[in-house]
């Protein structure tokens, strides 16, 4: 069988239904929740994670270049470390992260979803090593010198064409392609970082407000 897991807290062999799928059924999930959720031992990358992701997506903020090379250096090390943290936030926190989410209204929740898909898109793009015209995209002022970064534009992206036997890799990541599509492709690079790494932060925060004065 093809694209399975194992269950994070079982071990039985499941087929995962979402992308970042980790327990065969609610029941596990539930029970690896209880016992680990709030463990600091569970996620010892996740403080200097945090710290990087911060200082990278600080960068990019305040850099300013007209050469696509630079450009797309600072951007693609933003993506790197915000969904880096996404993935290990989903990963040991995915209730508190769940919930966060939940705080939201369905059309904010759905601007998120879809603001990390795309830039976990766009990381995958990273991996195929394409010229920095391929995802991003100057400003359209010219005349224009030491133009900020953030800018700069995501570039539209066709879907991609994917190798291999289909399967549910295949569909998330035309999935992820649908959500850059919606949240990135034609805005600015900036936006996308500003809302992911306030999002990330303030999950980070609550995470460790309540392993600081965990509940029962």
């Amino acid at each position: 069988m093809t694209d399975t897991r194992y269950c994070a807290q079982c071990g039985t062999e499941f087929l995962p239904l979402r992308e970042h799928a980790r327990f065969c059924s609610p029941r596990c999930r539930i029970e690896w929740n209880r016992r680990n959720a709030l463990d600091p031992a569970a996620d010892g990358t996740l403080p200097w994670a945090v710290t990087a992701m911060q200082a990278a997506t600080s960068r990019l903020l305040a850099a300013t270049t007209t050469d696509p090379a630079a450009a797309f250096m600072v951007v693609t090390e933003a993506v790197w470390w915000v969904t880096l943290v996404d993935a290990t936030l989903v990963r040991y926190h995915q209730a508190a992260y769940g919930q966060l989410l939940a705080r939201h209204d369905d059309n904010k929740r759905q601007v998120i979803e879809d603001t990390f898909a795309g830039l976990r898109f766009v990381r995958n793009q990273m991996g195929r090593q394409p010229d920095p015209s391929d995802l991003i995209c100057p400003p359209r002022q010219p005349g224009r010198t030491g133009r900020r970064v953030t800018e700069w534009t995501w570039a539209s992206v066709c879907k991609p064409v994917l190798t291999g036997q289909p399967g549910p890799g295949h569909e998330w990541e035309h999935a992820r392609h649908r959500s850059y599509w919606a949240q990135l492709a034609g805005h600015p690079v900036g936006i996308a970082f500003t809302q992911a790494a306030a999002f990330l932060q303030q999950a980070w925060n609550t995470i460790r407000a309540e392993t600081a004065n965990p509940v029962g």
